[in-house]
């Protein structure tokens, strides 16, 4: 019983750090109708930039922050000079965006050097809690609370603002929001900035978690992002949360029991939903 429960909250930790990178991919691909293949450039630059300052100033909040606001930097330069020119056009977003990784992996090596870098949490969040024959690792818990409090934030934002008011009917019809006066497109490069802003916040947390960070990082957890948006459903935050803890619960378990499927499954669950509810497991109809 007490393996069942570690490997759970393990799982959940590890879902909620995928939802944070997914979350921002779902407001990006699912309501922008975007195919942003740079989300896990963001990602990585998030992590160097959180880590870099994190350890130059021994502040665990001063990493966030600048992880935060390097992912605004990004999203503004990679939604005004990137994406702008492609929108509406998925097969050269995919072109475009996936150089654009590559650009921005192989920068990371140029400004950090090839070799990985260690990163530990900080020290009021090391260790852990026992309680009778079972063991809370502080971190973990940490990343769930942070996980959960984003999505509560992401989905008041979205249902119960005028700005999340706003997204959702631009996404519907641009044309009637513009006539509005509303200025769809500067809305849409908050809501990427907002995007790529989670992304590299994602990555600042998932760095003391791994151990370590390396340049090649944000293609290997983006591939995680892309499947829990596939079957959570395009747009769909809810949806994410859920697909998130799923594929964080499998890959927990999986990896205790059959670590050589721990990816695989995960792949063929979402080929599996493809086939059967192309629009995502837990998409509202209509």
């Amino acid at each position: 019983m007490e393996l069942f429960i570690n490997l759970t909250i393990n799982g959940l930790a590890t879902g909620m750090l995928i939802f944070l990178l997914a979350a921002g991919l779902t407001l990006i691909f699912g309501l922008m109708s975007v195919l942003n293949f740079a989300h896990g450039g963001l990602f990585a630059w998030g992590a160097y930039a959180g880590v870099w300052l994190y350890l130059l100033t021994n502040s665990f909040i001063a990493g966030i922050i600048g992880a935060i606001f390097m992912g605004i930097i990004l999203g503004f330069i990679t939604e005004k000079w990137i994406i702008q020119p492609v929108y509406g056009n998925h097969v050269q977003q995919i072109l475009i965006t996936l150089g654009f990784m590559i650009v921005l992996s192989e920068f990371l090596k140029v400004i950090w050097g090839p070799n990985q870098i260690a990163v530990t949490p900080p020290a009021y969040l090391t260790g852990s809690w026992e309680i009778g024959n079972i063991l809370i690792i502080k971190y973990r818990a940490f990343i769930i609370v942070v996980g959960f409090l984003m999505y509560a934030l992401i989905y008041y934002m979205l249902k119960h603002t005028k700005i999340g008011l706003i997204v959702r009917a631009g996404v519907i019809n641009k044309e009637m929001v513009q006539s509005l006066g509303i200025n769809i497109k500067r809305i849409f490069l908050y809501v990427f900035m907002a995007g790529a802003a989670m992304a590299a916040l994602s990555g600042m947390l998932i760095a003391p978690y791994a151990g370590v960070i390396h340049g090649n990082m944000g293609m290997e957890y983006a591939i995680l992002a892309f499947i829990v948006v596939v079957i959570g459903g395009m747009g769909n935050i809810t949806g994410s949360i859920l697909a998130a803890t799923l594929v964080g619960l499998i890959g927990s378990f999986m990896a205790y029991y059959v670590p050589e499927l721990s990816l695989a499954v995960n792949m063929l669950i979402m080929a599996v939903v493809l086939l059967v509810r192309p629009q995502g497991l837990f998409a509202l109809k209509g």
